[in-house]
This record gives C-alpha cells, structure tokens and sequence, in this order.
C-alpha cells in the first residue's frame, strides 16, 4: 500500500516556484555545518481551520486536497508552522539537491517534512561522507532512494555496510555499488540473503562478484533465495565453486519465460532438456547468453563449419566468448587443420577455443611446424579483420 500511496502523491505533482536561495554561497563541507535560514525558503497560504501540513502539501508541492490529506495521514506528516518544513528543505539544498530532487524527495518520503533533519539526515549525511561519498553521490544516492533515510544508522546503515565491506574491501567500491543502485542500501533482504548465503556455504568470492555484477539480487525475497540455492544444490552445484555463484546469478537475472525460451532455442538445434541441463551444469553462464547470440554460434558452427551441435554442450563455454575475436579467428584454423587431416577428428571441437591463446598458439600453430607461416598468417587475418570492424563501429 505504501508504494501505491508514493505513486498517486508522485502523479499528482505539479510544477514548483521556489524562492531564491538565500544563501547562494552555502558552506562547501556541509558535514561541518548546520545551516538553518531565519527566512522561509517556501511560501505557504494556511488556514486556522485546515490542517497546516496538507495545505503546506497543496500549496507548495501540488498535491490534491485528498492524496495531501492522505498521505499526511499514512506517513504521520504533522506540522502547525512553516518553520521545520522549510528548515527542512534548506537544509537539503545546502546539499545541492536540486528544485526537482527536492519534489521528488518528498514525494516519496513526505515524512521528512515534519523531522528534525539535525537528528535524521545529517548523521546519515555524514556517515556516507566519512566513507569517501561525495556531496553529489549523497544527493544522487537520497534522490533515487529516500527510503534510506528513514532506516537506523547504527542498526541498519552501519551493520549493512560493515557486512558488505567483508565482501567489497573498499569503500569506494561500496559507495559505487550504491550509486549504481541506489535502492540496493537499506532494503532489509540484502542483509537477510548475504547471511543465507554464507550459512549455505557460498564462498565469499561469489557473494563479492554478484554485488558488483548484479546488487539486485540480493533484493529477491529471502524465502526465494532459498528455494534457488537448494535447487541449484539439488542440481549437483558446490556452494563453493565459481560455478555456483555464476549459476545462482543465472537463475536470478533470467525471468522463467526468457529461460524457457532459451531452452527452446537450444532445442531446435538437436539439443534435448537433458542436454540444456548438462550444459548449464557444466557452464552455468551458457544461460545468460542471448537467444540471438545462440543461434548465431550454432548456425556457424553447425551449417558453415559442418560441426555437430551436441558438440557444444559437451563445452557450452564457447557460446560465451566473442564470436568476432575468438570463435571466428580459431575456427578458421581448427577447419583447415581437419581438412588437411592435420587434427584428429575425434579430438575435442571445443577445447581449442576455451583455452588461452598462447596455449592456442602452440597447439593449433606452432606445433604444426610445416604449416605454421600459413595457419598464423589465417589467424591474424580473421583476428585484425574483428578488431578493424569494432574499432569502426566504436568510432
């Protein structure tokens, strides 16, 4: 109910005039500092007989007579002066949040108005501060996600960012974490699925790379998450390896649709479920691949290289390299070393594209001592020929 009260107050904004700063050269460390104007910032038209926080509301945010009268009553927004309100919102641009950051705010915490921001905000402020936050992340970061400020400091805030520090190692690394997503901090089902995720046993690198490549994870609900690491347990996956972290990151960015359809698209290529589930467990990442950028690695692996399709279940890793620089360049040397019977035609179609290239180089090259002017010769062709053409669409 609450998000549908922040979206009806949201709509029924109107356009805002503010009066003139009056302080137009605010102190630049606002951690130091307090700065609470003796004149209001905003206008306000009241009446004795009317509740002054909804028509504070009315007046100066454009809410209707009903969302204002609602919303104070949800978020307990009481005020019977102008004095805290525009304290309030001075203080916040002190801060540089701007005309629009300030609506927006607002509108999703109006309870702010009737605080004492000394008490609420500024500790809050200065603890983002203390952790290298600039004054532009902390307007960036309570912009998108008020809902931070309404969380304790000591309980929520600092027990959070202590637990993700374990993982991260770096405040800086953390405040970017935030930035990218704000909504991430102060969402009690982070805290909740981190700690799930350590009593199951899911090593700490695993935990680290899914809140820098995918924060939003650990917004999942908490019952959910269980049921994912049990499945993926069910499946044969070690909450200790790579591989579990990359298989739960899977699960959890491909919405049950999108993931059938993968499968689908897998399957018109001869693959059969069992193959799909072998292929996930032996690279879980194959899953994250675009439906787009499957076909087109089958459709040349299959109808211009000749090569069988089950072949890449058995090393599915190879759907997630570059097609460009790495599947085409290698598989111009693995096609002209079968037709001159140069390579064993049992030997692995995979392996040699998985591997690094200067193990590559040896193998496939070097190693071939008659051909090996030739063969490196159609390697770098097929090689510039992808870095020319990225290069180009960049440009």
């Amino acid at each position: 109910m609450l998000n549908i009260h922040r979206h009806r107050a949201f709509l029924h904004l109107k356009a805002l005039t503010f009066s003139p700063n009056p302080n137009p050269n605010p102190n630049p460390n606002p951690l130091f500092q307090h700065y609470y104007p003796s004149s209001p910032t905003f206008s306000t038209n009241t009446s004795d007989s009317t509740s002054f926080a909804v028509s504070y509301l009315i007046n100066n945010f454009g809410f209707s007579p009903q969302s204002a009268s609602r919303v104070c009553s949800t978020y307990n927004v009481c005020f019977k002066t102008a004095q805290n309100p525009d304290s309030v919102l001075t203080f916040f641009r002190n801060y540089g949040f701007s005309d629009s950051q300030l609506r927006l705010t607002i509108s999703k915490e109006p309870w702010l108005l009737s605080c004492n921001p000394s008490k609420r905000v500024f500790p809050k402020f200065q603890f983002f501060l203390s952790k290298g936050a600039s004054t532009s992340d902390i307007v960036n970061i309570f912009t998108k996600n008020p809902y931070i400020l309404k969380t304790s400091l000591n309980n929520k805030i600092i027990q959070a960012y202590q637990l993700i520090y374990r993982f991260l190692q770096s405040d800086k690394d953390i405040i970017d974490c935030i930035i990218r997503n704000p909504s991430f901090f102060g969402d009690s089902r982070v805290v909740s699925n981190i700690r799930l995720l350590i009593a199951n046993g899911v090593a700490d690198s695993n935990i680290k790379r899914m809140l820098w490549v995918r924060s939003r994870a650990f917004q999942t609900p908490t019952c959910d998450m269980l049921k994912l690491v049990e499945e993926l347990k069910d499946l044969g996956f070690t909450t200790s390896k790579t591989t579990f972290g990359v298989a739960l990151h899977a699960k959890l960015s491909v919405r049950k649709t999108l993931w059938e359809e993968k499968v689908d698209a897998f399957k018109k290529w001869g693959w059969s479920d069992e193959d799909v589930l072998q292929a996930f467990r032996r690279q879980p990442h194959c899953m994250l691949v675009s439906i787009d950028k499957i076909n087109l690695v089958m459709n040349f692996w299959v109808n211009q290289l000749g090569w069988d399709a089950l072949a890449l279940a058995k090393g599915p890793s190879v759907l997630s390299l570059s097609f460009e620089k790495r599947v085409l360049p290698r598989a111009s040397v693995l096609q002209y070393l079968l037709k001159k019977g140069l390579r064993k035609k049992d030997a692995s179609l995979t392996c040699p594209f998985v591997v690094p290239e200067k193990l590559f180089l040896g193998m496939c090259i070097k190693g071939i001592k008659k051909e090996s002017s030739y063969l490196l010769k159609l390697y770098e062709e097929k090689l510039n020929l992808a870095y020319t053409m990225d290069k180009t669409c960049t440009s």
